[in-house]
């Protein structure tokens, strides 16, 4: 059985909705609307005015934060900026919004233990913007594999361990998105069992599990490409949070 790109979308954001509503219970108090959130990474150009009466006037419940007037170094921005932020959670609040997750491009693979250090220097400013805003998540990368899988692996679950420890008294949690070589289920969860911290998770982002499926010839029983439920099961059988993120096809 195939499956279109279409199709499998629209059955990943049917998993997303179902997941969101079981699992984001600060949505709860937006009423009338679905709990379903855009990201700022499609719309790279826009003032922050403008993202939040878009968000409003579309019906949304929340926002992801990637990046805002063309700068992903969301804590240097001056809408976050210790004298302003006050003001900007105001904002968010009168617009009925909350912020869903804030992604940082922090990339936990490096061997070089300057730059690795620096990776979880950055991770960490993120998980301070998050808590400040009262955003549950922040999200990093896995990446890349370029030497033997066993140290690499090591070394991501090791900083998300680290991450998982900071964010956790900030009210925060950790999420490792399935992007770059750690997109696949088994690899993921090793990530995270080794990271043992009840303040880290995944990231399912259906268009890279979509890839990942369609190199590895996985077959689902319900998608016939991808059965994802599936996926973030096998996480969570390592007593793992999980989440998905559908795209719109382009």
């Amino acid at each position: 059985m195939k499956i279109t790109r279409k199709e499998f979308v629209a059955a990943s954001a049917c998993g997303a909705a179902s997941l969101v509503l079981r699992r984001f219970a600060w949505a709860a108090d937006t009423k009338e609307r679905l709990p379903l959130a855009f990201s700022t990474l499609g719309c790279p150009a826009w003032e922050w005015p403008k993202i939040l009466e878009f968000a409003e006037s579309h019906g949304f419940a929340a926002i992801e934060l990637r990046g805002l007037m063309g700068s992903m170094d969301l804590p240097s921005r001056p809408e976050f900026a210790p004298e302003r932020i006050a003001q900007s959670k105001k904002e968010i609040a009168g617009h009925g919004l909350k912020i869903a997750n804030i992604g940082s491009s922090s990339a936990l693979h490096d061997a070089d233990p300057a730059k690795h250090a620096q990776q979880l220097a950055d991770a960490k400013r993120f998980i301070d913007l998050a808590s400040a805003l009262g955003s549950p998540y922040v999200r990093v990368f896995g990446n890349e594999i370029k030497g033997p899988k066993e140290e690499e692996v090591a070394r991501v679950a090791a900083g998300l361990h680290e991450l998982g420890e900071y964010a956790g008294p900030r009210g925060v949690t950790v999420i490792i998105e399935s992007h770059g070589d750690f997109v696949d289920s088994p690899t993921l969860k090793e990530v995270l069992t080794r990271a043992d911290s009840p303040h880290a998770a995944a990231l399912g982002c259906a268009p890279h599990l979509c890839r990942w499926a369609r190199a590895a010839g996985v077959h689902g029983s319900r998608t016939g490409l991808l059965d994802t439920p599936h996926a973030l099961e096998g996480l969570r059988g390592g007593g793992q949070g999980a989440q998905i993120r559908a795209h719109r096809p382009r």
